[in-house]
This record gives C-alpha cells, structure tokens and sequence, in this order.
C-alpha cells in the first residue's frame, strides 16, 4: 500500500478524533498541571503528560507525518503502527487510572460518577475502533459511561454535581487522550520508535528531533515515556496490523471520503489491504 496513502488516512482519522476531544474539553488544557508541577502524580500519569504542549502547533497533523515521512522516510507500517500504539496506550492507562479513582471514590460514594463508569466485572468500559470519533477521547460527562446507551433508565446512577474545570483537569491529568496539545509529540516519540522497530533503515534521534522541532534532549525523554506507556511491547502481530488497515480504510471510504469525494482509489486501496 503507497505510504502516501496511509498517511492522509491516517492523518485523517487522527484529525477528527482531535477534533473532536478539542471541542468537547477545550476548557480543560489551561488547568492541566505542567510536567515540572507533576511530584504528586504518578509515573504513569507524568508520563502521560510529557506529551501536553503548552501550545497547539501551527502544523497540521497530515503535514507533519508528511513532513517526517520526507526527510525520515519509512515503511506504512511504521504510519499504520501509530493507531496500534495508541489504542494500547489508552487501554493500559485509562483502565489502570480508572480502577485508581474507582477504588478512591466509593471509599465516599458507591455511585460516584468514576466508579459508574464500569461495568458489572469491573472494566472499564472503552469505546471500539469503528466508532473512531470516540477513540481516544476524555471521559465524556463524569457521570455517563460509554455503554449508557446500553442502561436503562432505572439502572442508570443519579445525576450528579458537574466537576469544577480544576476538578475535570486534575481527574483527566490521569487518562490518556489525543487532542492537539499533545498529538505532535506523541507522532515523533511514536515515529522514532517504530522505525527502530520495524525497518532496517532508521536515523538518529538528532535527526528526527530536527525533523519533528523538538531539542534533542525532549525527544530523548518522549521516546522514553512512549515506551514506558506501550509496556515496551512493540511487536505487532501481522494479523492485528493488516485488521488496523482494513478498518482505516474503511474510516477513510466513508468519512473522509464522503465530504471529499476525492483523494486515494478506495477500492483499490481495500482490496490491498484484505490482500497483503
């Protein structure tokens, strides 16, 4: 499959989905603690908040992956990788976060809005692929879970008291979410390791800090935590990459494409990917 192709895919789904975390929470990222104010939080969530940016970067997301593609070209596995990472990603945290602040919460209250949001064998509950608008996101209403279309009214907790924006802040400080304050820095770290991973041609970290705008030292430290939050498990079975294609064609045919109508050869490009 053209590298190209992947990249305005998955450029694509990514925009949307920060799109969409941005609109729904653009309120929060002022009342995030800063990495250096983060002694308090654990290692998983300083992690996770080395990647928020102060600032959202002028650059679109399909200009940088074009951008690092360019002068640090690579496979498509390497593109097509990021969305296995970052599904990982959010299922190791926001299931870990979420039992944490469970736990923490029905010490007070039983029906507290973090506790009601898993199910009766205690998972968190988290949306599909398919639905990729939802992928990835903050928890909607700290009172309504993902599976409350699935609730009926009588099983449904009482509303509650929305949180403050500080409140909001510091719980969603402990999830996982891709918006625009840190998809940049999560592309780069995400980049830089896969391509040591996957192909037998790959630059140093200088090169890709210079390609990605970030010093040297940040990277070094991005590409450290990005680890820490996959497990340090890069492997991906063919399977599970060639399923992640075919699902970010499908996005693409009929998403993108339905505004568009344009850009790659759908059709052609389903068919490669149900045959590679």
């Amino acid at each position: 499959m053209p590298v190209a192709d992947i990249i305005e895919m998955v450029a694509g789904l990514l925009t949307k989905i920060t799109t969409t975390n941005d609109r729904q929470h653009e309120h929060v990222h002022r009342n995030i603690p800063p990495p250096e104010g983060t002694n308090g939080l654990s290692q998983q969530s300083s992690s996770v908040l080395a990647f928020h940016g102060k600032n959202v970067p002028s650059i679109t997301i399909l200009s940088y992956l074009s951008r690092i593609h360019k002068y640090c070209p690579t496979t498509y596995e390497v593109f097509l990788s990021l969305l296995v990472y970052f599904d990982r990603m959010t299922e190791m945290v926001n299931n870990g976060s979420l039992r944490t602040l469970r736990d923490h919460e029905e010490l007070s209250s039983p029906n507290s809005p973090v506790a009601n949001r898993f199910d009766s064998a205690g998972t968190a509950t988290s949306p599909t692929f398919q639905n990729s608008a939802d992928r990835w996101e903050y928890p909607e209403d700290m009172g309504t879970s993902n599976g409350a279309a699935n609730t009926s009214p009588t099983d449904r907790p009482a509303p509650h008291p929305p949180p403050t924006s500080e409140e909001e802040a510091y719980t969603l400080s402990h999830y996982f979410v891709v918006d625009s304050f840190n998809i940049h820095r999560l592309t780069i770290a995400a980049v830089t390791c896969a391509s040591k991973f996957f192909s037998d041609v790959f630059y140093t970290n200088s090169r890709y800090a210079k390609v990605g705008g970030l010093p040297l030292v940040e990277l070094n430290h991005l590409e450290l935590q990005f680890l820490l939050l996959n497990d340090f498990r890069l492997s991906v079975p063919v399977e599970e990459l060639e399923a992640y294609g075919t699902m970010l064609v499908e996005f693409y045919a009929r998403e993108v494409m339905a505004q568009q109508g344009g850009g790659p050869n759908v059709d052609a490009l389903y068919m490669q990917s149900t045959s590679q």
